[in-house]
């Protein structure tokens, strides 16, 4: 009877009833929630409760967890994998590294790969973190906004190894992901940077060209930089005229 009064509980059409009723699992964990937890995990439209699921699955032995977390990954929901890797990230149990694929790191869903890539960071073996940094400079300057920060980060974290892939990206004739990987090694060089402004500074310098944006930087205030040599001849073959 307690059982199903919670399961109705975690269903239920109200948000902080979900929350306080996945708060009541945790807090008194039993392996006869484990299905009900991953089931809610996978379709849970609040962040907050969707956490504290997580939270509530990390607290049930990882013997009877790991397993059926494992299951979600491979789930057609793509919440219910972003969701399952979420959980393998507060659990960081390092055995689960061998789980996270390609596949998982290149997922369509912008969501699962975000999530997949944290998770990454979180359990790689340090024999592995050069391969994994490979990997994830691929993706540079894919998806909004959120979508890059949540890779910048996850770079980053990864430390000084991802230097290198980053300056091979920062070359990339794609301006997206050079501006990117620009903006990134900013962040890994002062994680106190904003990423706007690194994004900003990094766009600048791709746009203009290193040494243009570095004698624009040492230019005084208020002074104008030369034209390019072709611009100057645009200029004089039409006769100066302006539009």
């Amino acid at each position: 009877m307690q059982n199903t009064r919670v399961t109705d509980a975690l269903g239920s059409e109200d948000s902080p009833v979900r929350l306080r009723a996945a708060l009541a699992v945790g807090s008194n964990p039993d392996p006869v929630f484990l299905e009900v937890l991953v089931d809610r995990c996978a379709v849970e439209p609040d962040f907050f409760v969707r956490d504290m699921l997580s939270w509530a699955l990390t607290r049930l032995p990882t013997e009877i967890t790991l397993p059926r977390i494992r299951d979600e990954l491979g789930s057609g929901l793509p919440q219910a994998r972003s969701q399952a890797l979420h959980t393998l990230s507060k659990i960081g149990d390092r055995s689960a590294w061998a789980w996270i694929t390609r596949d998982m790191l290149r997922d369509a869903d912008d969501e699962v790969a975000r999530t997949a890539w944290r998770v990454a960071v979180v359990l790689v073996p340090e024999h592995e973190e050069k391969e994994l940094s490979d990997e994830l400079v691929l993706h540079l300057g894919r998806g909004d906004r959120d979508v890059q920060l949540s890779l910048s980060r996850a770079l980053v974290d990864l430390g000084d190894v991802i230097k290198p892939a980053l300056e091979r990206a920062a070359q990339s004739a794609d301006p997206a992901m050079a501006a990117h990987a620009r903006a990134t090694e900013l962040l890994r060089q002062d994680p106190e940077t904003g990423f706007d402004a690194a994004l900003d500074e990094a766009k600048r310098v791709v746009a203009l060209g290193p040494g243009r944006a570095a004698a624009a930087a040492a230019a005084p205030a208020g002074a104008e930089t030369a034209a390019p040599p072709e611009t100057t001849e645009q200029l004089e073959g039409s006769g100066g005229t302006e539009c």
